[in-house]
């Protein structure tokens, strides 16, 4: 596994992280809440890449030394692996992996493959700290026939498969017709839904996303 970085071209962690306001973090700090509500599980899908790329780190617009980036909207999510009582969770392996800016998966059965953005990573990892921060440069992600636009989660600890979830984009009009985000109600839909706004002080147009993700149970450290 390739080391988990941030690209010399992006903000700084700590920069990064006090403009989207992790400031507020006491919003979710041990005992604010008896209890906060579980990442609503989601289905893995048939496009976890069957071949891993060479790079697998937390930028995936740009492969290895390449000087060429993706194509699509740049985009920063991050967020903060917690447990329900608000406890950042340590040593969580963050996934994710998404269709590039055409609709085509880093999988060998992916439609319209022979399309694919070669300059897109598809996948990355982010291992978190002490307070439980990860973050990734990508892209916004885009709709494709029968889906809303989605980005893809798996949370690993100490070698269990801890979460499997999905992503949205706050306000999409194609969440109502998606047949995955259909199966959550209410509170467990706003949980998988965010909004992608611009980020504050960026220069080229680039969005901010912020998705939390609470795990129910974690192994013991």
């Amino acid at each position: 596994m390739s080391h988990l970085y941030l690209p010399r071209f992006a903000p700084s962690r700590r920069t990064f992280f006090r403009n989207l306001g992790f400031g507020s973090a006491a919003f979710l700090a041990p005992g604010a809440w008896a209890e906060l509500l579980q990442t609503p599980k989601q289905t893995e899908g048939p496009f976890y890449p069957d071949h891993l790329p060479l790079d697998t780190d937390n930028d995936l617009l740009v492969l290895n030394d390449s000087l060429t980036p993706a194509e699509g909207e740049i985009s920063y999510v991050s967020g903060r692996v917690l447990d329900t009582r608000g406890h950042p969770v340590r040593g969580a392996l963050v996934e994710i992996w998404q269709c590039d800016k055409s609709g085509a998966y880093l999988h060998t059965g992916s439609d319209n493959g022979n399309r694919r953005d070669r300059n897109f990573q598809g996948f990355g990892r982010f291992l978190t700290g002490s307070s439980g921060e990860y973050l990734f440069r990508t892209i916004k992600p885009v709709a494709y026939p029968g889906r809303s636009p989605h980005i893809h989660y798996k949370v690993k600890r100490q070698g269990q498969e801890l979460l499997t979830t999905q992503c949205y984009i706050k306000g999409h009009s194609g969440n109502a017709s998606d047949g995955i985000w259909k199966t959550l109600k209410g509170r467990e839909q706003a949980a998988v839904t965010v909004p992608f706004n611009p980020l504050k002080g960026g220069r080229a147009g680039e969005l901010a996303a912020r998705f939390d993700l609470i795990l129910g149970v974690t192994p013991e450290s």
